[in-house]
């Protein structure tokens, strides 16, 4: 099932939540769940934790473990700081194992940043709910609730919509309006984009209506 990408002011996104759930009823509405999982490091700390292991024989073993975004566990034990710890120490080596038996395992719970769900008949019919933070929302992450066939709105809340006014490239024609809703204006693509352009002038920055 597709979802529905909506966008909104941010400082406003919470009352469409309650319009909607107002306007389709409370019980046909639900926010979704999103599960946070255990990294390398945090596995580390949490299992080190959980065997009573000094706090720091413990930090040791998890600044082993590289600063890399998406590192597992099995890919740092082939560099030579973990290594050299897992293969020097039995307790190690059940800590490190032990990790990488509960790498990425959900650890905790939050609400999707955008994510809702509206159904024809209570939501309860279709997916189990849960409550976090005083928020009904689905016990299923967002894959599984798109596998499911429940239709999912992303409420998306924007800081910014902006509409910049841009002379022409070599043309003496008026000024022309290029309206945009700018998700994330500072990322990559935007900023490769106008520093390939080179634009000559940006004459003026206001927000959209």
């Amino acid at each position: 099932m597709p979802d529905f990408d909506v966008d909104f002011c941010y400082n406003r996104r919470d009352e469409v939540i309650d319009y909607v759930a107002r306007r389709y009823g409370r019980e046909r509405v639900s926010q979704i769940i999103t599960f946070g999982t255990l990294a390398a490091r945090a596995a580390i700390r949490d299992v080190g934790r959980a065997m009573g292991m000094a706090y720091r024989d413990v930090d040791t073993v998890a600044r082993a473990v590289p600063h890399e975004l998406g590192i597992t566990l099995p890919e740092a034990l082939r560099l030579p700081d973990l290594k050299t710890l897992y293969d020097g120490s039995e307790q190690v080596r059940r800590l490190v194992d032990t990790a990488i038996a509960l790498e990425g395992m959900p650890r905790n719970i939050s609400i999707h940043a955008a994510g809702v769900v509206i159904t024809e008949r209570p939501v309860a019919e279709y997916v189990p709910l849960a409550v976090s933070g005083g928020t009904v929302v689905t016990q299923f992450d967002m894959d599984t609730v798109a596998r499911l066939g429940v239709l999912k709105f992303d409420f998306l809340a924007l800081r910014y919509r902006l509409s910049c006014t841009m002379p022409r490239y070599r043309s003496a024609s008026p000024i022309r309006t290029f309206p945009w809703n700018v998700f994330r204006w500072t990322t990559p693509p935007f900023t490769t984009c106008w520093g390939a352009a080179r634009p000559p002038a940006c004459s003026s920055w206001s927000p959209a209506a």
